[in-house]
């Protein structure tokens, strides 16, 4: 669903650092002076069939809004919606996916909320804090800042084939291993850094995230295009013409602010608006410092990041070069 300006009256809760004013990855509420906390949600349909892996990608990708914010994850509540006849020990381990992923990121489930529904969904609403001062927002990037990208593309493609029953065992493997990987590591490592703006890759595509942070940032962003990495699979799969229906409303959408330079095939084209689930963090950083974080990204277990563009100046537009 895209923004819906004007929907909402205007507030004014000098508190609250981040809002529906400057629509974001999370909302972010100052406590004190030097606490604020991170408040986001996310749920969706299965992307895969095993229940456990959903799970897992399911509480990855919501994780990630408060990574993406520069922020650490303290508190989940379960969101469930689930077929009345279905079989519990599904719904079983959909949540221990859940659990156990968001073990690893540190976090306590506390709860959780259940409805019948006749497709099954999950996800989180997740609690995090950061300092005030720490935040790390869509907007901010500077011209003369590098891109960084710390997950591969290509999810979205993957996961249609499987849908279709024409994916490869191996791929699909690699594709649900990215979605399950959590942006912790990357979150951390990029908080000794002069990070300018951040945001992770989800269901608008990489175009469509990358939209959001130079349009919030008044600037323009210039992708390599072979500077991009690909699950295995990916390339293949978008030859075919696999793609799932969000590709193409999401390059309905973007595509107005979108400049495609140098010999690129329609597959191509349409790979960088495939919406991806649980994707990486693209980040805007001085480029005095772009190599060290990216040294410091693959170090920490992000082994396919990548500097991807640069930042110049303009009012939100997107080229993608040869």
């Amino acid at each position: 669903m895209r923004p819906l300006k004007g929907i909402f009256p205007p507030t004014n809760y000098p508190q609250l650092l981040v809002g529906l004013e400057s629509p974001d990855d999370s909302a972010v509420y100052k406590l004190t002076d030097d606490r604020a906390i991170i408040s986001t949600m996310d749920f969706f349909p299965p992307v895969v069939d095993d229940p456990y892996d959903f799970g897992a990608i399911a509480a990855a990708n919501a994780l990630s809004d408060v990574y993406a914010m520069g922020g650490e994850p303290i508190m989940a509540i379960n969101l469930v919606a689930f077929p009345d006849g279905l079989d519990h020990a599904i719904l079983a381990e959909i949540l221990r996916g859940g659990a156990e992923k968001a073990l690893e990121a540190g976090v306590v489930i506390a709860g959780g909320h259940t409805v019948s529904d006749k497709e099954p969904k999950y996800g989180l609403s997740v609690t995090g804090q950061v300092h005030p001062e720490k935040i790390i927002t869509k907007g901010g990037a500077l011209p003369g800042d590098k891109l960084i990208l710390t997950k591969s593309l290509g999810t979205g493609v993957i996961t249609t084939a499987l849908k279709n029953d024409r994916v490869r065992q191996s791929h699909l493997d690699a594709a649900v291993a990215s979605m399950k990987r959590l942006n912790k590591d990357a979150a951390m490592a990029v908080r000794d850094f002069d990070v300018h703006a951040m945001t992770d890759i989800t269901g608008y595509g990489l175009l469509g995230h990358a939209y959001e942070m130079a349009n919030a940032g008044s600037v323009d962003f210039r992708f390599l295009f072979q500077k991009f990495n690909w699950i295995e699979g990916a390339l293949t799969y978008a030859e075919q013409d696999i793609f799932p229906g969000g590709m193409g409303r999401n390059q309905d959408y973007f595509g107005q602010w979108v400049t495609f330079e140098g010999d690129f095939t329609d597959y191509q084209r349409n790979l960088l608006y495939d919406p991806q689930t649980s994707g990486g963090l693209l980040i805007a950083v001085s480029e005095d410092v772009a190599e060290a974080l990216l040294d410091r990204l693959i170090a920490s277990g992000d082994t396919v990041s990548s500097i991807v563009g640069e930042v110049q100046p303009g009012n939100g537009n997107l080229e993608i070069v040869r």
